[in-house]
């Protein structure tokens, strides 16, 4: 292995400016004359090491970005999504869930909670630690983790081999109540699968 491996070289946004993407995309469904909208962003960005009986299977680095925005015509609902944030963009996938609220059949229960039931208070729950790892280092502790498995027992004797796998996201959400919130956190772990054999029995 070289000292040196690929990382994600994409930045996450942080809380405020996905706040300005969906304070963006509420304004156009204003424009438009809903009667209420609501929006949620998501970005998100990984790495995902699979190796088997020591050799590199499969490396995957993930970097998503998601807007869904949802327009209520009264009680007639459209909703619409896009991975591109520009500001283009924004006023197209608005658009689109605007037509779709102007046809869509009328639903009573169709519409916002009410303002009084929104949160004012979010604790922090200690979701995000980051994890500096790099893909060379994901394919060592892969290889590692199945290694110590199949030395486990002497009746181990294949591998479905191992994975190694962290992610890193930030999630918005923003409604025409003027409501904002957002939460960013990690996800990280590592598994293996191996097979045993005694007799005629797996």
């Amino acid at each position: 292995m070289s000292k040196q491996s690929p990382r994600i070289q994409t930045e996450l946004p942080n809380a405020a400016m996905l706040q300005a993407k969906l304070e963006m995309a509420l304004a156009q469904a204003q424009a438009h004359g809903a009667s209420a909208a609501e929006a949620a962003l998501d970005a998100s960005q990984g790495l995902s090491v699979r190796i088997r009986k020591g050799e590199v299977d499969a490396v995957e680095f993930q970097a998503d970005r998601d807007l869904a925005v949802t327009l209520y015509n009264g009680q007639r609902k459209g909703s619409a999504t896009t991975t591109d944030l520009s500001e283009d963009a924004i006023k197209k996938v608005v658009q689109q869930a605007w037509s779709i609220a102007s046809h869509t059949g009328e639903d009573p229960w169709a519409g916002l909670a009410d303002p009084e039931g929104m949160a004012s208070h979010f604790p922090d729950l200690d979701l995000c630690h980051p994890w500096a790892l790099d893909m060379n280092a994901a394919i060592d502790l892969a290889c590692e983790c199945e290694a110590t498995a199949l030395a486990v027992d002497k009746r181990i004797h294949n591998s479905e081999g191992a994975e190694v796998d962290s992610r890193e996201g930030i999630s918005a959400y923003a409604n025409s109540h003027g409501f904002f919130g957002s939460h960013h956190a990690t996800n990280h772990g590592f598994s293996c699968s191996v097979i045993a054999k005694q007799n005629d029995q797996m």
